[in-house]
């Protein structure tokens, strides 16, 4: 497995989407999760209890940032095979959207927006935001272990 992550991020194109999916993953979640405030000053704070949460925004990103990088090469390697290349970009965007369920201030425009079906939306997706992200983090290591299993069968130049 280690071999075919060097072998995909040796490429400093995919190093560079890598981060720049990361990041900005990674800084949204956060905000939505309210842990970054940017009104009236940008102020980060970390409530006492919800570790847990943060620690499964990081290793969302973290995952996300490195299935889909290892998809979009698997991608540019079998572009003549689309029926082959199908399920792990779907995987690991399903699995990174399910990640980004908190709702924090979003949560009152859709409340607003969509009434009282917003509303029970919204007081799911906070009740049940851990384990949602514990099921998106699941989808995104099938992903990867499946993206993996394929780098490796499908191109015969990966040790």
């Amino acid at each position: 497995m280690t071999n075919t992550i060097k072998f995909v991020f040796s490429n400093p194109k995919y190093l560079v989407l890598s981060f720049s999916i990361f990041i900005p993953m990674f800084i949204g979640l956060l905000i939505m999760s309210e842990y970054i405030f940017l009104e009236p000053y940008v102020v980060s704070h970390l409530p006492r209890g919800s570790e847990l949460g943060f620690s499964l925004i990081v290793i969302i990103s973290a995952l996300s940032a490195l299935v889909l990088p290892m998809n979009v090469y698997r991608i540019n390697i079998l572009k003549s095979s689309t029926k082959k290349m199908g399920g792990g970009l779907i995987g690991s965007l399903v699995g990174a959207a399910a990640g980004a369920c908190s709702c924090g201030p979003i949560g009152f425009a859709v409340i607003s927006t969509f009434g009282s079906v917003g509303a029970t939306a919204t007081a799911f997706l906070t009740n049940y935001e851990i384990p949602l992200r514990i099921i998106a983090i699941g989808v995104l290591a099938i992903t990867y272990f499946t993206t993996v299993k394929s780098l490796k069968t499908e191109c015969k130049f990966i040790p």
